[in-house]
This record gives structure tokens, sequence and C-alpha cells, in this order.
């Protein structure tokens, strides 16, 4: 009876496990691993402390800045000494070519100057000598000239010998030999056609002037003589000023001998002014021999200067590019930032700025390459962008 009772027992027992199988596997299935529950609450947490939460008034009053990724060229250069001098092509001394006495002085220091412009006149007896020289010699040209053209008349009429007539032509050709030297004279102490042929309508006075010129334009940079000086003679100055034109400077680079293998001309070079501005020049002339007081090698360099921002005499720094190598993206070196030793941005988007690692590339002093991890046409954080970096370290430290 026992055992019949027990087989009983045994049967009912099964069949109710039987009826909670179909449950427990329908619950087993739809309920998620423990696994998959961390993977999902770790991706969560991750989007999150990446994400730098700021809003607009708070960027702006972190300073925070942005610029664009973008296509550009990454420069391979070189910095070296650079000390700016006048161009020598540029550069006029105006000279006086006569011995005389200074009796105008037109220019002060700083004046702008023409070229061809009067800038000075010489009371000069040298140049008063060969002006009443040629005054006398165009004189007897004209004279000698028309009795030379009455004879010739008369001898073509058989009213006058042919001794006559030869005689007549000698001494008009003789006169003209004179005036021919007497100009030359003048035009060998630097008076012009136009002077010469005015001579004739000077006034007695005059005779003793010699006007300077100035041979190139450009503004007074010395003044050497004073009124009243003697010039032009033994043992006297020659020189009256200095004009310089310094719409173009250039620049004597002290590249180190180890670079110059890589200096070319026509290479682009870029200076900095003592304002902050960048003024862009090229290399002109490369020279095969090195200085010999500081055994670097001599490269000059033209910069444009029209608003005469550098200044002859300035020693300043000059950048010399060697190359460039075009890249498809790239960032402001202060772009980058070093997290965990990963390289990461800070990327901008509507919430404020998000983290991302990237891969570099070449860089030079201003740029880096970003090779992956952003894409050009993004904004990311530049200037103060350690900010945002603080600020993630605060989002990194685990809570309690």
């Amino acid at each position: 009876m026992s055992q019949r009772l027990q087989l009983v027992l045994a049967l009912l027992l099964a069949a109710l496990i039987g009826a909670q199988i179909p449950r427990l596997t329908i619950a087993l299935r739809n309920a998620p691993p423990a696994s998959i529950q961390q993977s999902a609450s770790v991706a969560a947490s991750k989007g999150t402390e990446n994400l730098i939460r700021l809003s607009d008034a708070q960027i702006q009053a972190a300073k925070i800045s942005t610029a664009e990724i973008k296509p550009g060229f990454i420069h391979r250069t070189i910095s070296v000494p650079a000390s700016l001098t006048p161009d020598p092509a540029l550069v006029g001394h105006v000279a006086a070519k006569v011995a005389g006495t200074v009796a105008e002085m037109r220019k002060k220091l700083g004046d702008p100057i023409a070229k061809g412009e009067v800038v000075a006149i010489l009371d000069s007896r040298e140049v008063a000598d060969a002006k009443s020289e040629y005054l006398a010699a165009t004189a007897n040209f004209d004279l000698q000239s028309t009795l030379f053209q009455r004879d010739k008349g008369l001898y073509a009429k058989q009213i006058i010998a042919e001794q006559s007539f030869l005689k007549s032509r000698a001494v008009f050709t003789e006169a003209k030999l004179r005036l021919d030297l007497a100009r030359q004279k003048l035009a060998a102490l630097d008076l012009s056609d136009a002077e010469i042929a005015a001579l004739s309508n000077q006034p007695i006075s005059a005779l003793r002037e010699k006007e300077i010129r100035s041979p190139v334009a450009g503004r007074v940079s010395d003044r050497l003589v004073s009124i009243g000086q003697p010039v032009g003679g033994e043992g006297q100055a020659k020189e009256l000023y200095v004009v310089t034109d310094v719409s173009t400077v250039q620049a004597e680079l002290a590249v180190p001998v180890a670079d110059m293998p890589y200096i070319r001309e026509k290479q682009r070079v870029t200076i900095l002014t003592p304002e902050g501005r960048e003024v862009t020049g090229t290399v002109v002339f490369v020279n095969a021999i090195l200085t010999q007081e500081t055994r670097t090698g001599h490269v000059i360099a033209a910069f444009p200067n029209q608003d005469r921002a550098l200044r002859p005499g300035s020693l300043l720094t000059a950048r010399v590019i060697l190359n460039e190598q075009k890249v498809a993206a790239m960032v402001p070196r202060a772009a980058i930032q070093m997290v965990a030793n990963e390289s990461v941005v800070f990327v901008r988007n509507a919430e404020g700025f998000e983290k991302r690692v990237v891969e570099t590339g070449v860089k030079d002093d201003d740029n880096i390459e970003i090779k992956s991890g952003a894409k050009p046409g993004e904004s990311v954080a530049v200037n103060n962008s350690f900010v945002l970096k603080a600020e993630l370290g605060k989002n990194e430290i685990p809570e309690e």
C-alpha cells in the first residue's frame, strides 16, 4: 500500500514540474544576459564622458576659439637670424661733380625726392667758365656759319677765288669743333641737354649756378654738407645727400652650414615685423662662400615694404620655407591635447564639445596633419582648449 502511494506522489510531482518548464524557458529567453547589460551600461557611460556640455555663454566666457579642419600645406622650415638692409639698387648718392660752394640745400632729412629733382645749388667758377666758353663758341659758330654760307654762294657764282672759299670753310669747321668741345665739357660737368639749350636765355648772374639733381627717387636718409661749405675739390666733400628708397628691403640671413644644401633661390621666406605682422619675401642670392666671422652661409632675401614696417638696421628672425607637403586635413597645433597618452581634439557640436581621439601625421611650427578621428569641415577648439581638457578630467573622477 505504501509503495503504491509513493508512486502516485512521484507521478504528480513530475507532472507539476513539466507544466512549469515552458514558463521558465520563456522568462530566461526574454531576460538579457548579465554581460549584455554590463556592455550597454559601459557604452552609455562612454557616450557621456566624452561629451563636455557647455552653453555658448560659457564658451565665450572661457574664451575658447575654434578653427575649421581643412586641407592645406605643411611646411618644412628653418629659423635663422636676419639683418635688414636697404636694397643697394635703390640707394642713391647725390654728389658734386664740380668744385664749388654750396649755395642752397633744398631738402631736409626725411623729405621725399623724385628722380631728377633739383635738391641743391652750387656756386661754381668752373661751371661759369665752361658756360661762358660754350656761349662764346656758340656765337662764333653762328658767325662763321653765316660767313661760310655767303662765301659758298659767291664761290658758286665765281665771284671769289677758291682759296678764299677753302679758308672760309676751314674757319667754319674749326668753329663747329670748338662748339662741340664746349658742349662736351658742359655734359661732363653734369649739365643736361635742356640746361645747355637754355644757357643763352640765362642772366649773367646765373652762369655760376650749378643745379644738383637726385639720381633716384626716395627719401633723404643723410644730409652731409651745409650751406657755404666748399665741395667737389681735392680734399673736400663730394657727397651732398644720401637718398634711400625702402619700398623694397633686403635681409641678410645667417644660415647654418648644415642647412645650406637645402637653400635655393626663389624659396619663400617669412619675417615677423616688430608689430607682429608677417611679411613674405623670396631668396634672391645664395653665396657659395661662407661668412668668415661666423662661419655661416650668406643668403640674401628681398621683401616688399610699401608701408615701411621693415626698418633697415633691424635684427629679426626669418623663416625659410624649404619645402611644403599638401595634406587632406590639418588643424592648428594648439588644437591637439594629450589625454591618457593619446592625441585628442575637441569637436564643436550643438551641446558643447566632444572629445575625439585622432591620429596625427606630419607637422610644422603652426599646423599638424589629422589622418583619422576627425574630418574636414568640423570645427575644433584651439585657444584655451586646455580648459576642456581640465573639464574632461573632472568628468573622469569616479564617484563613490
